[in-house]
């Protein structure tokens, strides 16, 4: 047997179950992961709330983790037992002392990333990288919006648009959010708490505006976010942390100056292996170069997840949170 967090209904974090589980036997392709630190995204909420559905319930949680390989199903051949690996993808059931999953969703980790940054910068390092390399390829010169800059995605961000020559805005909700993301490497902060974002964002910009504004705020931001751009430009909603955009009516994008606008995902990125690895080995190549440092600023054992959940949703929380089996 071994314990993983479950839920049989939708609710408030007081629905996750710290549970005996007998742990699956790796199919053909997949492999079973001894877990040794699991990553906490807000992802995981959604599910939890209903926002987004769970195949089944009962159901475990999460989709990232690292570890080391405890067994392996026919036909794989990338990894074997006793390997370094982490993963983002795959079905719930990350926040468990031993997961099963693809072996296609796992990578070999490098020597200089150790367990605890894996868990905790996989998925968030990696939605980076399709963000700023792939939704739109930055090149440098450009500048952007970016909400929730002192997160675990903002914080790895702001890094990352700085070693690309790019200038991020970030919006955070004090001065010490403020003073983290300008450490790392943010252009500028906004404070919306006290300012008005459009009006800061026109200041900034002399009145042109953004060339796209990354949005993983949701319902709250979705106008303002598109009142920041320039015309013609970007508005790239990833995420929907104060609820789902809905209701829109396709014509706002004329009427704030033809622009365009993507609703992108990790799945619909890393959608098969070679492009998985492609994303991996450019994400540790920034953190082996130092350009990107990855702050696990909480820990959490696995057991306190609800409390975990609870800190990252009333937004209380900088950097990232692991979860310790």
């Amino acid at each position: 047997m071994s314990k993983r967090i479950q839920l049989a209904n939708t609710g408030g974090s007081e629905v996750l179950e710290w549970v005996d589980v007998e742990p699956a036997a790796p199919a053909a392709g997949e492999v079973r992961i001894a877990n040794k630190a699991v990553g906490l995204n807000f992802i995981d909420i959604y599910f939890r709330t209903g926002l987004y559905p769970a195949p089944a319930m009962p159901t475990g949680l999460g989709t990232e983790g690292a570890g080391i390989v405890d067994a392996v199903g026919e036909g794989v051949t990338h990894v074997k037992v006793g390997d370094r690996v982490a993963y983002a993808q795959g079905p719930l059931g990350a926040y468990a002392e031993l997961h099963t999953l693809p072996a296609s969703k796992v990578v070999k980790l490098p020597d200089f990333i150790d367990f605890d940054t894996a868990a905790a910068s996989m998925l968030k390092g990696l939605t980076v990288q399709y963000l700023l390399r792939q939704t739109y390829e930055l090149k440098g010169g450009e500048t952007i919006l970016f909400h929730a800059a002192a997160g675990g995605v903002g914080s790895i961000a702001c890094q990352w648009a700085k070693a690309l020559g790019v200038k991020l805005i970030g919006t955070v909700s004090s001065q010490e959010k403020a003073d983290l993301a300008m450490a790392n490497g943010a252009w500028a902060t906004i404070n919306y708490t006290e300012e008005n974002v459009v009006e800061r964002v026109r200041e900034l910009t002399n009145g042109e505006m953004c060339d796209v504004v990354y949005d993983s705020v949701g319902k709250d931001t979705w106008e303002m976010s598109l009142d920041c751009l320039k015309p013609r430009s970007l508005m790239v909603s990833f995420g929907n942390s104060s609820g789902p955009v809905d209701g829109v009516n396709i014509g706002i994008l004329n009427q704030k100056g033809a622009l365009f606008v993507t609703r992108p995902s990790l799945n619909g990125y890393a959608d098969t292996r070679e492009r998985l690895e492609m994303m991996c080995d450019e994400f540790f190549a920034m953190i082996e170069s130092g350009k990107i440092k990855i702050d696990v600023a909480n820990r959490y054992p696995l057991q306190d997840a609800g409390k975990a959940q609870d800190a990252l949703q009333s937004r209380k929380t900088t950097g990232s949170t692991i979860l310790l089996p």
